[in-house]
């Protein structure tokens, strides 16, 4: 019988990633201001199937809906028993997007995705440029659209630029910095 990871356990680790790595390497210039007022939810779905999986995103995005974004501006979906396999989460994110249409959500909420094995289209697996959507777990980040757009308004340099940065971000960090930064890729090592 495989042993998952506590409830605790999941949102801790969730925790120090989102504030390492996101906010820590500036992957996200948005993140910063909601984690800090406390308006980032990290729900931890521990279901073991994709039922389950999608039952809690329609969850989290109708209390999305619900709620005032001084309350609760972004919500990251954590699996941490399911869709541990990367092709597996990756043909779930078809449904997921499904979901945003099936209720009438499109242009108001998208969801970001990231995973221990995320792997980008047209790279191979070891490629550094990974790291920007590798988590300790596979999740679904909810994001408000209009909150995307508010942040751009604000944010310095040319949004489209972001991504390159990331990975430009990423692939020059040391060995030694990957392995404090992203320690669950270094496990089995």
């Amino acid at each position: 019988m495989t042993a998952f990871p506590s409830k605790n356990l999941v949102e801790q680790q969730t925790t120090e990633w989102l504030e390492k790595v996101v906010i820590g390497l500036n992957l996200c210039p948005f993140a910063a201001k909601p984690q800090r007022n406390k308006q980032i939810k990290v729900a931890v779905c521990e279901g073991q199937d994709d039922q389950e999986v999608m039952e809690s995103i329609i969850t989290e995005l109708t209390l999305l809906e619900k709620s005032e974004v001084a309350d609760l501006e972004t919500t990251i979906v954590v699996t941490p028993n399911h869709f541990l396999d990367f092709d597996d989460y990756n043909q779930f994110l078809d449904v997921a997007d499904m979901l945003i249409d099936q209720f009438g959500w499109r242009g108001i909420y998208q969801i970001a995705s990231f995973h221990p094995d995320y792997c980008f289209a047209d790279v191979e697996p070891e490629d550094d440029s990974n790291l920007t959507n590798r988590s300790p777990f596979p999740m679904f980040h909810l994001i408000r659209e209009a909150s995307i757009e508010k942040a751009l308004k604000y944010y310095g340099g040319d949004a489209e630029d972001i991504p390159q940065i990331n990975i430009d971000r990423v692939c020059n960090l040391s060995a030694e910095e990957r392995k404090a930064l992203f320690p669950y890729l270094f496990k089995a090592l």
